[in-house]
């Protein structure tokens, strides 16, 4: 038998013999990477463990720490559990069954109606069937026999999904035992590599996502190659239902969102303080980094958006209106009022880079099934900038902003990964000019020594960008600072400045946020710090809690010494237990509470509590209002 050459991800090569498995060849490398291994990729192609190798390849085998070998597993335990509902429930048809972030799930058409209680007799049947070992085979058909084969099986929803193939299509079919789905794979190598499973939730879901179509009831589930991972997973879902930002932010008083306006938040008063503090803060932050404020107006003309581009390339998310027989729009982004500012006097070379800033209130049209919080809504504050430079200025000014929100990020605890996105499909200008500002992007991370992931595809239309992914206090990641690079919009608005040659020139342009939307921010923080903020962001920083009602005159002198000294304080009063007042702050988030009785009158003092750490002992109010100060003003 004749021999083929491996190239591994390691650069190594080395000769195996023709029609050798992946498998073999991790056996080859090490055990652990053989026992780890889940699927293989043999010249950029997804292949299965045990699909052969018959010529020279680039092999690289996939495991769980891979995003591809993670979907490789949990559309593998979709199947089984597709599998597990066709042996209890025998009459299911089914619909698609992807794996999707965290997970995976199934959509069925079946005449049991599936609720929480068949949780437990599924899980038994997909651990039954794991256990079985059952290995999943590939097959592939001609088109019209595939087509027979499932319409034999009764499976109308696969019939249709062949049917929308091209006529030439072979169609591959996985089997496991006494199951068979339609499914491009790979697979793993047998239902045993499957090891530990959870079902969590059920939704109704229209087939193909369409409303004329048949209600199906979609099994949301996950699956993990451990059950100490699952454990982990399950701790974390838990974790996140009690810190979801719905929940507290209604607990704390801090927003509200009501069937008046879908989409549209309403701050309360102590979400207004939250609110005013990130911006206040961002003020100051960027007057340090060289930036101006602006402010432009909310409603602008149709003939600027379709300048910008937003009109032909972003209409369907855009609201709008008449005014005197106009057409007129709600913005969606800040951008095309920053190019005015920027056109309303001639600008020398000499004063580039400028940086303008705006805290800029835009409504987009989300659907009502998308809206999710603060997360998700239909009008938001962005913390947008725009930046006019020189060519020559771009790397330099790439690199301030991602030192200005590196700063912002680590402030609030956050940790991150950046990605380069690159040219959309529906991108305005020429490829030439996309190429040269993509990769002055990623000179910019280089020169840093920042790493990053490239996303095909995913820019804004006008230009690529970088985007910022944050990780919350329990490991989800949020996508909220951006920096994207437009040599697009000061071309379409004809923007110039005099050069050291006194002739016009185009500046380029730098678009970015780093909270990215106020409210959503807030959404994420309230998760992020579960409703307890550092004590500089709290809406009450202090609570005065009196013993009995002799210390009331006292605590409200307290309250105005705090007050005076720039600290939000509360005094509660109410004729309850010392012990239901502290638990009622706790409860509150309040980072700390002043504690009165008797004693603490008499020496001017009071017991001062900790959120986070609990009694501190007695203090003398000069001490307290320092302590409270300093946290406030270094942000601790």
């Amino acid at each position: 038998m004749s021999t083929i050459n491996i190239s591994l991800p390691d650069g190594s090569q080395k000769m195996f013999e023709q029609g050798i498995m992946p498998i073999e060849v991790a056996k080859e490398i090490s055990h652990d990477l053989a026992k780890a291994a889940l699927i293989a990729e043999v010249n950029a192609k997804k292949v299965s463990l045990k699909a052969p190798i018959n010529e020279d390849a680039a092999l690289k085998i996939l495991t769980f720490e891979d995003e591809e070998g993670k979907t490789a597993y949990r559309h593998s335990a979709s199947h089984i559990m597709a599998q597990a509902v066709k042996r209890l429930f025998s009459d299911t048809k089914f619909g698609i069954g992807p794996a999707i972030k965290d997970g995976f799930y199934y959509d069925f058409d079946s005449s049991h109606t599936f609720t929480t209680e068949d949780y437990e007799a599924i899980e038994a049947e997909m651990k039954k069937i794991i256990k079985e070992n059952i290995p999943f085979e590939r097959q592939e058909l001609p088109r019209e026999e595939a087509l027979r084969f499932f319409d034999s099986l009764g499976e109308t929803y696969k019939v249709e999904l062949i049917n929308d193939l091209p006529e030439d299509a072979v169609i591959s079919i996985y089997g496991q035992g006494d199951f068979v789905d339609l499914c491009a794979g790979p697979h793993l190598p047998s239902t045993g590599y499957v090891k530990a499973v959870k079902l969590m939730s059920l939704a109704g879901a229209y087939w193909r996502g369409s409303e004329k179509n048949k209600m199906l009831q979609r099994i949301y589930a996950t699956a993990f190659p451990s059950k100490e991972l699952l454990e982990a997973y399950l701790f974390k879902v838990e974790e996140a239902k009690k810190r979801d930002h719905r929940k507290l932010g209604a607990e704390l008083e801090l927003f509200m969102i009501l069937d008046e306006g879908p989409g549209f938040p309403f701050f309360l008063p102590k979400g207004m303080i939250l609110r005013n503090e990130l911006e206040n803060f961002w003020r100051q932050e960027h007057i340090k980094w060289g930036y101006q404020e602006i402010k432009t107006p909310i409603i602008l003309s149709r003939a600027l958006w379709e300048r910008s581009g937003h009109w032909d390339h972003y209409q369907e998310n855009m609201y709008y209106t008449k005014i005197d027989g106009e057409d007129y729009s709600v913005k969606p982004m800040n951008c095309p009022g920053g190019m005015l500012v920027y056109k309303s006097k001639p600008h020398s070379y000499r004063e580039l880079p400028i940086r303008m800033g705006e805290l800029g209130l835009v409504h987009r049209h989300e659907l009502s099934g998308a809206l999710h919080g603060l997360m998700r809504v239909r009008c938001f504050t962005q913390d947008d900038a725009h930046i006019f430079m020189l060519p020559e200025q771009i790397k330099d000014e790439l690199i301030n902003v991602t030192k200005l929100i590196d700063s912002f990020y680590k402030l609030f605890g956050f940790s991150y990964h950046v990605e380069l996105s690159t040219r959309p499909e529906n991108a305005m200008g020429d490829p030439e000019t996309w190429e040269v500002a993509t990769n002055v992007l990623r000179e910019a991370m280089e020169a840093m020594e920042m790493p990053y992931t490239v996303n095909e595809g995913d820019g804004a239309f006008y230009g690529p960008k970088l985007d910022f992914h944050l990780e919350d206090s329990i490991g989800r990641t949020w996508q909220c600072g951006t920096i994207q690079l437009d040599f697009q919009m000061p071309e379409k608005f004809e923007l110039t400045y005099t050069g050291a040659d006194n002739q016009p020139h185009r500046p380029v342009m730098i678009h970015r946020v780093v909270f990215g939307s106020i409210e959503r921010f807030i959404g994420i923080l309230t998760e992020h710090y579960a409703g307890a903020f550092p004590l500089w962001l709290s809406p009450v920083q202090a609570k005065i809690l009196t013993i009995t009602d002799r210390q009331n005159g006292y605590a409200h002198e307290v309250a105005q010494k705090l007050t005076a000294a720039g600290i939000r304080a509360e005094v509660d009063d109410r004729n309850e237990k010392i012990g239901y007042k502290i638990r009622a702050a706790q409860t509150e988030k309040v980072p700390y509470m002043l504690v009165l009785g008797d004693k603490e009158m008499e020496e001017g003092t009071a017991a001062l509590r900790k959120r986070s750490e609990g009694d501190l002992g007695a203090r003398s109010m000069d001490e307290i209002v320092a302590l409270l100060k300093d946290e406030i003003i270094h942000k601790k």
